[in-house]
């Protein structure tokens, strides 16, 4: 077998981020009657497909390779709803029976505690599916580029020139896929994207460049609050321009009545990312409210909030299930972001102390404790990659610590100071299980016992998994 090489294969499992896994007998170099097994991880393909896949690449003991041509579908599969769905890098598993996307995400999380952990002798409990399998997704991010992904044609170096709107193709942050719907929002926001398209290619507004550094459009975020029903639409733009805002602010306002705001965030940076270095309100407060629970939050063009806010509150609920709190304790909310957590569970606490290490995080989470007339719950901005301790030694020990950090999981300092604290139990909160059960090793070794774990869906149609974990001290 070579790179390059093009093989028949039977796809029997279903490995972490949503690869399929079959082995194809090779010679045995040996001289052995039995063919040496290899395994191959296919891109595309499923339990129970037989696929014709390319090698893309090879390793001592497995393979790569995406698939060319499914020969026989396995059962699993179904018709995707989406007309972009294979060339858009939204939703990679749109073409599989949600039901059996669930329990392939239930059997990822059981195999990296199991197998990759070495963890026994604790419970797991069922997957939390998503309540919705389409509109889910409070936010979304779209580009604009003067170059197009054409999806009809192999040959990446050609591309069409024109003013286009949607989202990065996987791996192509120069080029995006011009689109008119997606089934990830809702209906609004596809016709806010498409409006917004035909606004500013009908003024001829140029579209920033990074090899250029010049250029006036670069994003437009749309914030859609799924309780409240607040809409919040966001241009991030290279400079400021404030007959051209102002007039796309009455226009849209106009046709859509249920936009709430109209923000400008004005990014001098040349990277790609969509957050301003500062903002201009053209509408409305600059602000759109949702809730979760019985807790209303504000959220600014740049919060950090829940992207699917209903499986946000079974999320949290699980957390709080797991504290199996009475009242009395003590909790530390570590990574406490705009303090939905710590928010959500003080009702239920003595006190609550959150450590967040952005500014504007905290500011938000401030400003979310006297919206919801909280007085129990104190805001912390330490250094998460450094050891927090000395931000502890003037308040009380905590009987619970919650943790939620980003994907990469903690830090070793504070994996540490947690330990150091000894709080009596850990509930860890994971959009990312295979660093969680590396964490989770390292408070094992530290005296603590993993009780039970509970997956939930955040994410349907994609790979990814959010995973709810209870460590008590032993």
């Amino acid at each position: 077998m070579n790179k390059g090489d093009v093989i028949q294969i039977k796809v029997d499992r279903y490995a972490f981020e949503g690869k399929g896994i079959g082995k194809v007998d090779l010679d045995n170099p040996s001289g052995n009657s039995e063919p040496d097994s290899f395994i191959v991880f296919v891109n595309g393909a499923y339990p129970g497909d037989v696929v014709s896949a390319k090698i893309k690449k090879l390793k001592k003991s497995y393979a790569e390779a995406f698939v060319e041509e499914v020969i026989t579908p396995s059962p699993q599969r179904v018709q995707p709803r989406c007309k972009y769905f294979g060339t858009c890098g939204g939703c990679k598993q749109q073409d599989l029976d949600y039901k059996q996307q669930t329990a392939h995400k239930q059997e990822q999380v059981e195999d990296m505690f199991k197998h990759d952990g070495g963890f026994t002798g604790f419970e797991i409990e069922n997957i939390l599916p998503s309540e919705n399998t389409f509109y889910y997704r409070n936010k979304m991010e779209f580009s604009f580029s003067d170059l197009q992904w054409l999806r009809d044609v192999d040959d990446p170096s050609v591309s069409k020139t024109g003013f286009f709107l949607g989202l990065h193709v996987p791996n192509n942050f120069e080029k995006i896929l011009d689109i008119e719907e997606c089934f990830l929002q809702s209906e609004l926001s596809a016709h806010i994207l498409n409006f917004t398209r035909e606004f500013f290619k009908k003024r001829h507004a140029t579209i920033y460049s990074t090899k250029t550094h010049s250029g006036y459009l670069r994003n437009m975020i749309i914030r859609q609050a799924q309780k409240t029903k607040d809409v919040m639409v966001n241009l991030v733009t290279l400079e400021e321009n404030e007959l051209l805002m102002k007039e796309f602010a009455a226009a849209a306002t106009g046709k859509f009545s249920e936009i709430t705001t109209v923000v400008n965030n004005i990014s001098k940076k040349k990277a790609s990312i969509a957050v301003g270095d500062y903002e201009i309100v053209y509408h409305g407060s600059g602000y759109i409210y949702d809730r979760i629970g019985n807790y209303k939050f504000r959220i600014s063009a740049n919060s950090f909030f829940q992207t699917n806010t209903i499986q946000a509150e079974k999320l949290y609920s699980t957390a709080l299930e797991f504290a199996e709190l009475k009242g009395d304790e003590i909790i530390y909310d570590l990574y406490s972001g705009a303090g939905t957590i710590a928010i959500y569970v003080s009702e239920f606490a003595k006190e609550v102390y959150g450590f967040e290490s952005v500014e504007s995080s905290i500011y938000d989470a401030k400003e979310n404790l006297e919206i919801n007339k909280i007085e129990n719950v104190t805001f912390v901005q330490a250094d998460l990659y450094k050891s927090f301790l000395a931000f502890t030694n003037v308040l009380p020990k905590p009987d619970v610590v919650i943790l939620d950090p980003p994907r990469g999981g903690m830090h070793s300092t504070t994996v540490k100071d947690v330990l150091e604290l000894s709080p009596k139990k850990i509930v860890y909160v994971s959009c990312n299980p295979s660093t969680q059960v590396r964490d989770i090793k390292m408070f094992v070794d530290g005296g603590y016992k993993l009780v039970k774990i509970r997956p939930v869906d955040m994410f349907p149609h994609t790979y990814h998994i959010e995973n709810v974990a209870l460590l008590v001290r032993t």
